[in-house]
């Protein structure tokens, strides 16, 4: 192969490998007519060593306030489960931005664990796909740093009711005619009560910014129809167990009726808060119930291969290159060298 070939395919795999920690600081998506403040967290490349950044009950690795280091970076948006944060994926952030990538987190009003108004109601099903469409501008438009993003390169990780916000964002239709059998027949419940009288809030149009989606365990209110406008990529995963209103056989479902068969990850002997990152004793404390994994889960083992293979899957459809870590280098070059 010739030097000039291995040199600048070196440079292109080495541009998110000089990075040596996450850069994290937190952001405001201002109000405006569309809707009110999204208050949370950018995690970007950094070239500076790593600290502790505490954000009780959590504990980040990151570097506080770090200036983002490269240009023409791919950018992820997280959309977090009912009653969850912007940090809760904070470890799946923190290896993506170490890799090259920009991640943003935004905490969906009224459906996070400091506000839970809309929980109830249908209109928080609609306001989150639109929060995500806010928070996309906002990076590509208003946020300082983005002079460093490449704006034809945009994904979106969700979980959860996150996972449902997700697929809405990349085209698909809910019915909640669905969710009917949740419902008492005598229930007063505002949700139920535009159930039964067929009322659908309005959904956001797909964003088209938006090149490839993770989904994890969705909370789907989907069928085959509603799902058949979803045209990008998309990585799904799913817990053996459930939880939090999501079922091992709706998220199966899901996976059948995509138009496109997704890549499929069915994670055993897992449950729902598996996925959100492992926890720390102060948050296992405070949170029990999304720190408790099925007997012989090892959710910290788990999150090295979820980490990983999330960070493939974005790779291949937001990125020119699949980059390498740095300790893989060496043998990435000796390997294209010997071509």
């Amino acid at each position: 192969m010739k030097l000039h070939r291995l040199l600048g395919l070196a440079a292109l795999g080495l541009s998110a490998s000089l990075a040596q920690a996450a850069g994290f600081r937190l952001i405001e998506v201002p109000a405006d007519a569309h809707g009110p403040a999204l208050r949370g967290a950018v995690w970007t490349p950094c070239a500076a060593p790593a600290e502790k950044i505490a954000q009780p009950p959590l504990v980040l690795d990151g570097t506080q306030d770090c200036p983002v280091a490269g240009n023409g970076l791919p950018l992820v948006v997280f959309s977090h489960s009912k009653g969850g944060s912007s940090l809760l994926h904070h470890d799946t952030a923190a290896m993506l931005a170490d890799a090259g990538f920009v991640v943003a987190a935004i905490n969906h009003p009224g459906h996070n664990f400091q506000d839970m108004s809309g929980l109830g109601g249908l209109a928080v099903y609609a306001n989150r796909p639109a929060d995500m469409r806010r928070l996309v501008d906002y990076m590509l438009g208003a946020w300082p740093g983005r002079a460093a993003l490449d704006a034809s390169r945009v994904g979106l990780f969700g979980f959860s009711a996150g996972g449902y916000t997700g697929l809405v964002a990349i085209g698909a239709r809910p019915d909640f005619r669905l969710w009917a059998d949740r419902c008492a027949p005598d229930s007063t419940m505002p949700a139920c009560q535009a159930i039964r009288r067929n009322e659908q809030p309005p959904m956001p149009p797909r964003d088209e910014r938006i090149k490839a989606a993770v989904i994890v365990d969705p909370l789907s209110a989907f069928d085959a129809t509603g799902l058949r406008p979803i045209a990008v990529p998309v990585q799904l995963w799913a817990s053996a167990l459930g939880g939090d209103g999501v079922t091992p056989e709706a998220v199966e479902a899901v996976h059948h009726d995509l138009p496109t068969p997704p890549e499929w990850h069915a994670v055993p002997n897992s449950a729902h808060f598996a996925f959100i990152a492992p926890c720390t004793s102060a948050m296992a404390q405070a949170m029990p119930d999304i720190c408790r994994d099925p007997p012989g889960f090892d959710r910290a083992a788990f999150h090295a291969d979820f980490n990983r293979k999330v960070l493939a899957f974005f790779q291949q459809f937001l990125t020119r290159l699949r980059l390498r870590p740095t300790s893989d280098m060496g043998a990435f070059l000796g390997a294209v060298a010997s071509e």
